[in-house]
């Protein structure tokens, strides 16, 4: 196999295809196929407080997180508006994080000034730890995950592939679009907040509180509707080119929203990933740089 290469954006450096595209999406959907994620950042955070303080920051429940269980959860800024999108897990001393790289800066900046007299450390592992997309069905947050030691990514990716495919960053990405998994950085903007995500319940615990920008999800999810909305876009496909990350979404001659991500589905065709307004009809057929297109529903209008 040839691998072709991500030339840009967060996944840059990844491997995006081995040429047989098609394949490699059903290899996937059938939990048959693993993908190496080492592109991405690894942070840990150790400490006997780690696990109280995370869950003070997040809007995820991690006081109790059970060793070997991944979690998401976000980092919000005062007014709600969705930061950091962080996938953890626990091994009893740790707490080990990954995240796109491009976010990994600003998320060690964060923590650093919010230690206090805590008994937790921080530091970037990424030298020292990779991230795998282990064979499985994938789950909700994208799992199932593999947190491997560098010295020993050989082996593990060795024993992955002895009766599995590996895949690239196309698979993983339309099917996660497919799914309706709102990835930071490419289905938001500085607006974004996650009740306009369909985050609600899954990464943000509706069960907890007092984290930076609380109120704000609260006060949408208790007394109104976010403005805008998450959908997926079945685009056109008798059309050779498809949009492109920030394309504005028109209805009826009017700019109504954004695209985020998009991709070629091996079933469904060309979709992606739109923020539009709320209160778009339904059953709207909508436009993309002339490409028609038919939304399904994943955060509900009403």
């Amino acid at each position: 196999m040839t691998a072709v290469f991500v030339e840009e954006g967060l996944d840059k450096g990844a491997i995006w295809h081995f040429g047989e595209v098609a394949k490699e999406q059903r290899a996937l959907a059938d939990g048959k196929a693993w993908a190496d994620l080492s592109h991405r950042s690894v942070i840990e955070i150790s400490g006997a407080d780690r696990l109280m303080w995370l869950h003070s920051l997040t809007t995820q429940h991690l006081e109790s997180l059970e060793p070997g269980a991944w979690k998401e959860a976000l980092i919000l800024d005062p007014q709600g508006h969705v930061e950091q999108q962080l996938f953890l897990v626990d091994d009893g001393s740790s707490t080990f994080i990954h995240l796109d790289r491009v976010s990994a800066p600003a998320l060690l900046d964060y923590l650093a000034k919010m230690k206090f007299m805590l008994r937790v450390e921080v530091k970037d592992v990424s030298e020292s730890f990779a991230i795998l997309k282990a064979p499985g069905k994938t789950d909700d947050i994208g799992g199932p995950f593999a947190l491997v030691p560098r010295d020993e990514l050989a082996a593990t990716t060795t024993a992955f592939a002895t009766a599995n495919l590996q895949v690239g960053m196309w698979a993983i990405e339309a099917e996660r679009i497919a799914q309706g998994r709102a990835r930071i950085g490419l289905d938001t903007d500085h607006k974004s907040i996650p009740n306009e995500l369909g985050l609600l319940n899954k990464a943000v615990n509706m069960n907890k509180g007092c984290y930076r920008g609380q109120e704000t999800v609260a006060k949408v999810f208790n007394l109104g509707h976010p403005p805008r909305r998450l959908v997926l876009l079945h685009l056109d496909g008798s059309s050779v080119d498809i949009p492109s990350h920030g394309d504005p979404v028109v209805y009826e001659g009017k700019e109504i929203g954004f695209v985020g991500s998009v991709e070629r589905h091996y079933e469904l065709g060309p979709i992606a990933l739109a923020v539009i307004k709320r209160m778009t009809p339904a059953d709207a057929v909508l436009e993309v740089k002339g490409i028609l297109a038919n939304q399904e529903i994943l955060v509900p209008i009403d």
